[in-house]
């Protein structure tokens, strides 16, 4: 219904009036706040913050289930934020002072319709091109997963919790200094980074030596992938160092105990004993007497069905201790 009273309608206009003078006034007394003022509004937020913190803490604590779990080990518990915080420091830390990092290969993705190494630091991701990781192909790449490698890194993606990274310049970084500190007579922990029947290539701080059958262990190898895997982690000696042409002669053997002559006191000429076949070759069967003791024979008259791992009567024909050989032929099967 509309209010015909001109009274009624002048009081409400009046009323109006002074509700915006009010309003108005609140506006021009407006002062802004002093630095006092300023300081005691972040003293309270801080203390907020830390009750909230403190409270947070509590809950925490108050909702552990207190029991023992097979296999559980609190120390290697880390809470969500420091890990996240503590992986981040050391990839800045990494990246701003040129450092070494090394972490697992876990993968290998497609990235702009190429394959890329995917490393793993906690929560975040590292990508390796494939042209930065030294592999030639994938498959190679492949075989290392679920290995640690060294990279350095390229840039980074706070946000996106992922960064790239080069294979390549840390392997260079690392040769770089071994060639300043390796010398002949030194011994060095090596990596097994390709096995093949007979020879293996490990990696000495950055640089790749090639290790002959011959210099892996004492006595007969039929095949080094039967018993060395890529990964494994080994001992070396120096034996030759040529910086010029970056070249280095290295032995396992060297380090290892060497049977002979010692095994000469166990063992006579035109005497029998029982061996294990070693090897199969087209010149003659290996037998194994003991670990780094091998007797070659010659092929059996008769055609008797033998395979490597199998036992043997063996009649040794002739022991030669200057080129530590033994010499023989097989009686028959066991």
């Amino acid at each position: 219904m509309i209010n015909t009273n001109k009274e009624s309608v002048a009081d409400d206009n009046q009323n109006e009036g002074m509700m915006e003078m009010e309003e108005m006034k609140d506006v021009m007394e407006y002062q802004p706040l002093t630095d006092e003022a300023v300081e005691d509004l972040k003293a309270e937020n801080k203390a907020e913050q830390t009750e909230q913190a403190t409270q947070a803490a509590a809950v925490r604590q108050s909702k552990t289930l207190k029991t023992i779990v097979e296999g559980y080990d609190p120390s290697r518990i880390v809470e969500e934020d420091d890990r996240v915080d503590g992986t981040w420091t050391e990839i800045y830390r990494a990246y701003q002072n040129s450092m070494i990092m090394q972490a697992r290969l876990i993968g290998v993705e497609q990235k702009l319709g190429k394959p890329c190494a995917v490393v793993g630091l906690n929560h975040v991701r590292g990508y390796i091109p494939m042209e930065l990781t030294g592999f030639t192909n994938v498959a190679q790449l492949n075989n290392f997963i679920g290995e640690v490698i060294a990279f350095k890194v390229l840039n980074y993606d706070r946000d996106g919790d992922v960064f790239t990274a080069s294979r390549l310049a840390a392997i260079e970084h690392m040769a770089g200094l071994t060639w300043k500190r390796i010398s002949e007579g030194q011994v060095a922990p090596a990596v097994i980074r390709k096995v093949e029947k007979k020879s293996l290539k490990v990696e000495i701080g950055g640089i790749v030596v090639n290790i002959p059958v011959t210099e892996v262990d004492h006595g007969w190898h039929d095949d080094l992938r039967d018993t060395h895997q890529i990964g494994d982690q080994i001992k070396v000696l120096i034996r030759k160092v040529d910086r010029e042409n970056k070249k280095v002669e290295v032995s396992m053997k060297a380090l290892k105990p060497d049977p002979w002559p010692d095994c000469t006191r166990r063992y006579r000429e035109h005497a029998d004993y029982v061996g294990t076949i070693s090897g199969i070759e087209e010149y003659g069967i290996f037998v194994r007497f003991e670990k780094g003791v091998d007797s070659l024979c010659r092929h059996p008259r008769l055609k008797l069905k033998l395979r490597k791992g199998d036992e043997v009567m063996v009649r040794v024909s002739a022991i030669d201790l200057k080129n530590k050989r033994f010499s023989g032929k097989i009686l028959r099967g066991l």
